[in-house]
């Protein structure tokens, strides 16, 4: 969305973009003082406005003051919000699904819009009043005779797995918001739900009595990529267990697109947004500018429902507001609400439209979001829970900058994702996010799935799933693996007449090393029911292999924007592995026979590979076999310790992890010598690998270095500058950063 003046007859909401640069003192216009002043200012020329600031609040850090970017003060004296442990990128706020995907492109939420991963405006507007003045906290709106001159002074942002969390300060008050996205590993049930929380914590931080009340609220653009989109609105009354209730505003598109996107965000479904009714509650929908104007008077809203509608986006702006009079507040008092996006159906598969797994536990999203409000305590404790244990477990893998790294992956790998039913039983989908907008992508899937294995390897069977089933009964045509499920999100049509991006080796070598690493963190039960239900396709896949993978010829991977290649060695470690693993899924499925074939097949064809890869000098592995003199990241090793096959020689492991310290730049190792650019997520499959060879931490410390200095400010990036740190591409959101829990899936 374009910036606009005052005058310029644009929303009167609208900023522009997170991204920009601070503009100088000079010739600011009222939207830009705005914007700049108060906590958004603290970096900018607005931060003097601010009076009586005072130390910040030390952030516990995870281990030592040099693993997390600490407080600290400028030439002027002024305090910067610390953080903890990482500066994200881009903070991840509602973060649910590939629909419900809203970020923060920036430090401090006061004076910015968050934004859909792609960048478009999902405003949402937050004003907290102490003792009759307004304070800005989240958004950057504008409103007419109602000037935001101050804004909160935000103290610290904490990142765990699961939410972002900002301590903020006013007039004497403290707020801690809470954006929450619950990841629910085992528990289908809670994990199918496209909601996300935002909790607002309020208390006195003087010692005095404070009257205090939140202003909530967000506009049409979370329906919609097109701004003259027509929505229309409801207001609701939702009863959920143990007595809580809640107020819910919905809004949708008059005219949806079913089963299509505009802008990759979905052209239908409906957005929810809910507030658990407390004491002191109101509510309004109607244009921004009048809902607004009532709230920054200090008025309870109208509790009305505008009746012009369905009408534009554009048109008048109509906001969705909640205004939480909290009274007289010296202890901690606040509110909880709630976002969604919910869809029926979710996606298309081979023409079957198919609903989303949550409809198979309440018989609307209305029973749901009153659920997910009563359960809203409960969600809490076990996130929290969750995120020690990553946090715990993550430090001692890797240290506290990997904790860091896993702290801003998990929301994202798990909202690439969805949960599906599929003749009654549960299906997940993914989505190829910001690089082809493809239907479950093999070779993206396969980085993401660390995560999995890691958390909840049940979750990797449900997304196998669909695949085995296109492969097996739905049409596709060729030997080797399919590349995805179809072209374009959310329609899985597959690719009957052959015709998609082939990547023979690649595909299938991934799907049988998928299949392998699933049955070995599955029950006995459940890893032999799949294995005998699945063998004849993996048989043939691995077959492919056999015949093609010890010398790959000119084949796509996984990295297609480097190009087609020859005789790649990283492709054909890959397509070795998955013969090796292949001998483990025939031993889960009881043939003898088979599983000394294939594992006499691995060890010959990675005796032979050593002898093709080495370079000349014999102290690392080269590009391709026919290239000399070249060198690769060969991230492709990480399935030889996933599984434990043994297969790569440890001395030839060694030499690879002395060669990359002797390649590595200020911000990370390059995927090859063609490039300065790399991949994260295949820089940490390449840490797990090579785990115990000093490059692992050297891995994990320039990604973390890269994501908490970037100044690309965009959705965690997988694919980046290691001397620039800077987004490569434009690849941002993608579910393939589960590949950071690469060192965690190794745990025993």
């Amino acid at each position: 969305m374009t910036a606009r003046n005052d005058n310029s007859g644009l929303p009167a909401h609208t900023s522009s973009s997170p991204a920009s640069p601070a503009p100088s003192s000079e010739g600011l216009s009222r939207r830009g003082l705005i914007r700049w002043t108060g906590a958004a200012g603290l970096g900018a020329a607005g931060a003097g406005l601010l009076p009586g600031l005072v130390p910040a609040a030390a952030a516990q850090p995870l281990t030592d003051s040099a693993a997390v970017a600490a407080s600290s003060h400028d030439s002027s004296g002024v305090v910067s919000p610390a953080f903890d442990p990482i500066r994200p990128p881009s903070v991840p706020l509602a973060v649910r699904s590939p629909y419900l995907s809203t970020w923060l492109n920036a430090d401090l939420p006061a004076g910015h819009w968050p934004s859909f991963w792609t960048g478009h405006t999902t405003a949402m507007t937050g004003v907290i009043r102490v003792d009759g003045t307004n304070y800005l906290f989240l958004g950057a709106p504008n409103v007419a005779d109602h000037p935001l001159t101050r804004a909160v002074v935000q103290r610290s942002l904490t990142v765990t797995a699961t939410r972002s969390e900002f301590v903020l300060e006013a007039g004497g008050a403290r707020l801690t918001l809470t954006f929450l996205s619950p990841v629910e590993p085992g528990d289908l049930r809670r994990q199918s739900m496209p909601l996300s929380y935002v909790v607002a914590d309020v208390r006195s931080v003087d010692g005095d009595k404070h009257d205090v009340s939140l202003y909530f609220d967000i506009s049409g653009e979370w329906a919609s990529n097109d701004s003259g989109t027509k929505i229309g609105w409801a207001q609701q009354q939702l009863s959920g267990s143990g007595g809580t209730t809640a107020t819910s505003l919905s809004f949708a598109a008059d005219s949806p697109g079913v089963l299509k996107e505009n802008g990759d965000m979905a052209a239908w479904g409906t957005v929810v947004w809910s507030a658990t009714n407390r004491s002191g509650l109101s509510w309004q929908i109607g244009s921004d500018t009048t809902v607004r104007a009532a709230a920054l008077s200090g008025e309870a809203l109208a509790n009305s429902v505008d009746g012009r509608q369905p009408r534009a986006i554009s048109d008048g702006w109509p906001v969705f507001a909640f205004r939480f009079d909290l009274g007289t507040v010296r202890d901690s008092t606040g509110a909880v609400l709630s976002v969604g996006h919910v869809r029926e159906p979710a996606v298309s598969y081979l023409g079957e439209q198919l609903p989303p797994l949550w409809k198979s536990y309440w018989p609307g999203w209305q029973e749901m979001v009153a659920s997910f409000h009563s359960d809203a305590n409960a969600a809490q404790r076990r996130t929290a829970a969750l995120d020690l244990r990553i946090r715990t477990e993550a430090i001692a893998e890797g240290g506290a900058k990997y904790a860091a790294l896993c702290a801003l992956a998990l929301r994202q790998a798990y909202a690439g994702t969805e949960l599906v039913s599929r003749d009654g039983k549960p299906w997940a989908f993914l989505k190829e996010i910001s690089s082809d907008g493809n239907v479950s992508t093999i070779d993206v899937t396969y980085p993401a799935i660390p995560v999995f294995l890691y958390l909840d390897p049940a979750y990797l069977g449900l997304i196998l799933e669909p695949l085995f089933d296109y492969a097996e009964k739905g049409g596709w045509p060729k030997a080797f693996a399919e590349h995805d499920l179809g072209s374009s999100y959310p329609n899985a049509t597959g690719h009957n007449d052959g015709n998609e991006e082939d990547m023979p080796v690649e595909e299938s070598a991934n799907i049988v090393l998928m299949s392998a690493a699933y049955l070995a963190r599955s029950s006995s039960a459940t890893a032999t029911a799949f294995a005998s239900a699945h063998y004849t396709i993996l048989k043939q896949w691995a077959d492919y292999l056999v015949d093609n993978a010890l010398d790959p010829d000119n084949q796509n991977q996984t990295d297609d924007f480097t190009g087609f290649i020859a005789h790649s060695a990283n492709l054909a470690l890959k397509g070795i592995l998955a013969i090796g693993a292949m001998a483990r899924i025939a031993k889960v499925a009881g043939r003898t026979a088979d599983r000394t074939h294939y594992d006499g097949v691995a060890r010959d064809y990675i005796a032979q590979w050593v002898d093709k890869a080495e370079d000349t000098g014999k102290d690392h592995l080269k590009l391709a076999y026919d290239q000399p003199g070249t060198w690769s990241l060969k991230y492709n090793g990480y399935p030889d310790a996933l599984l434990g096959l043994n297969l790569v020689p440890k001395s030839v492991a060694e030499k690879e992890g002395d060669w990359y310290l002797s390649q590595a730049n200020q911000f990370g190792v390059p995927l090859d010598l063609r490039h300065s650019y790399t991949k994260g997520d295949w820089e940490m499959w390449t840490a797990a690998w090579l785990r115990d060879h000093p490059v692992s931490q050297v891995l994990v410390d320039s990604l973390y270095l890269f994501a908490n200095t970037s100044p690309t400010r965009v959705p965690f990036t997988d694919w980046y500058d290691t001397t620039t740190k800077t987004q490569s591409g434009g690849f941002q959101a993608r579910p393939v950063v589960g590949g950071v829990f690469a060192l965690l899936s190794l745990r025993k």
